[in-house]
C-alpha cells in the first residue's frame, strides 16, 4: 500500500509537470509531446484508483481518443516542419500557406484540437473519464488538460491560417452550439451528482469554442476568460464531490438532500460553485459568458439567441 501511495502521488505530479511544460514551451514538436505525456499519468490514475467497474474502459477510451487525435496534429506538424524548416511557433506564425494547403492543415489540426477540448462527436471520453477517475484526477482532467484544446486553437488557429476560420465560422458556431445543447440536456438527464458535473464541462468548452470562432475582439477575450474562470470553477466542483463521496460512499444525487444541516459551510461553499458554474452575475464565468454573447451579437444574432437560450 505504501508503493500504491507514492506511486499515486507520483502520476500526480508528473501529470502537472506535463501541463506545465506546455504552457510554457515554445516549439510545436515539445508542445505535443508534453501534451501526450499527461495521458499516461492519467490512465494509470483512472485505471488503477478508478471509483467502479468501466474504470478500465474509461481509461482506455481517453487513451485511443487521444492517440487518434495526436496522428492528425503529427502529421500536420511534420508537414508544417517540412515546408518552413524550423518547428518554432514564432516562425510558424510568421510563414504565409498557400490557400489549399492552409486549409488542409486548418482541417488537420482542428480534428486533433477539436478531440482535446472536447466537441461533439468526439467527447464521449469525457464522461467516463471523469465518472471514473479519483477525485484530484478529475480536478487535473476538468481544471487543466481539458484547457489544451482551446489553449492550442488559440495558439495555433487564431494567430495564423485565420482566412480559414473566416470562411468556416457559421458551421463552427453551429457545432458549438450542438455541443452546447447536448450537453447541458445530457447533464440534466443525470442522477449521479459526478456525471451531472462531468457533462457541464462538455456544454462549458463548447460555449468557448463560440467566442473562440466568433470572430470579435469581445469573443475571443470572453473565451480566453472563460478558460480561466472553467478551471477553477470545475476543479473546486470536483473536490467537493469528493469530500462529499468521502463521507457519503454514494455519487446519487437523491440522497444529497438536507446536508446543509450535517455540512453547513460545505453546502455554502458547493453554493457559490453552483452559481459560478452557471455564470450568475459577480462570477468569473458570467464575464467571460457575457463578452462572448456580446462578441457573437455582432457575428450572428440568431446564434447568440439560441447561446442565450440554451445558457437558461
Amino acid at each position: 500500500m505504501k508503493y500504491l501511495s507514492k506511486l499515486y502521488i507520483g502520476l500526480l505530479f508528473s501529470s502537472l509537470f506535463c501541463l506545465i511544460n506546455v504552457f510554457c514551451v515554445m516549439d510545436f514538436f515539445y508542445l505535443l509531446t508534453f501534451s501526450e505525456s499527461v495521458v499516461i499519468p492519467m490512465f494509470f490514475l483512472i485505471g488503477i484508483w478508478g471509483s467502479r467497474v468501466r474504470r478500465i474502459y474509461a481509461s482506455h477510451q481517453l487513451f485511443i481518443y487521444t492517440l487518434i487525435g495526436s496522428i492528425f496534429i503529427l502529421r500536420c506538424f511534420i508537414i508544417i516542419y517540412l515546408n518552413i524548416g524550423s518547428s518554432l511557433i514564432e516562425f510558424y506564425l510568421q510563414y504565409t500557406f498557400f490557400c489549399k494547403r492552409e486549409f488542409l492543415f486548418w482541417i488537420l489540426l482542428f480534428i486533433g484540437f477539436a478531440i482535446k477540448i472536447p466537441t461533439i462527436p468526439f467527447h464521449i471520453w469525457l464522461p467516463e473519464a471523469h465518472v471514473e477517475a479519483p477525485t484530484p484526477g478529475s480536478v487535473i482532467l476538468a481544471a487543466l488538460i481539458l484547457k489544451l484544446g482551446s489553449y492550442a486553437m488559440f495558439r495555433f488557429l487564431f494567430q495564423s491560417m485565420i482566412y480559414v476560420g473566416n470562411e468556416l465560422m457559421f458551421l463552427l458556431l453551429d457545432l458549438g452550439l450542438l455541443g452546447l445543447l447536448y450537453g447541458s440536456l445530457a447533464a440534466l438527464n443525470q442522477i449521479d451528482f459526478k456525471k451531472i458535473v462531468a457533462y457541464s464541462p462538455i456544454a462549458h468548452m463548447n460555449f468557448l469554442l463560440i467566442g473562440l470562432f466568433s470572430q470579435s475582439l469581445f469573443g475571443l477575450t470572453g473565451a480566453f476568460l472563460l478558460m480561466f474562470g472553467h478551471a477553477f470553477t470545475s476543479g473546486a466542483f470536483f473536490s467537493s464531490l469528493g469530500v462529499l463521496y468521502d463521507r457519503y460512499k454514494t455519487r446519487l444525487i437523491f440522497y444529497y438532500g438536507g446536508f446543509v444541516v450535517l455540512m453547513p459551510i460545505l453546502s455554502l461553499i458547493l453554493f457559490i460553485i453552483c452559481l459560478s458554474n452557471f455564470g450568475f452575475p459577480g462570477t468569473f464565468n458570467f464575464v467571460g459568458e457575457f463578452l462572448i454573447l456580446v462578441g457573437n451579437f455582432k457575428s450572428s444574432i440568431v446564434i447568440m439567441f439560441f447561446v442565450a437560450i440554451s445558457l437558461i
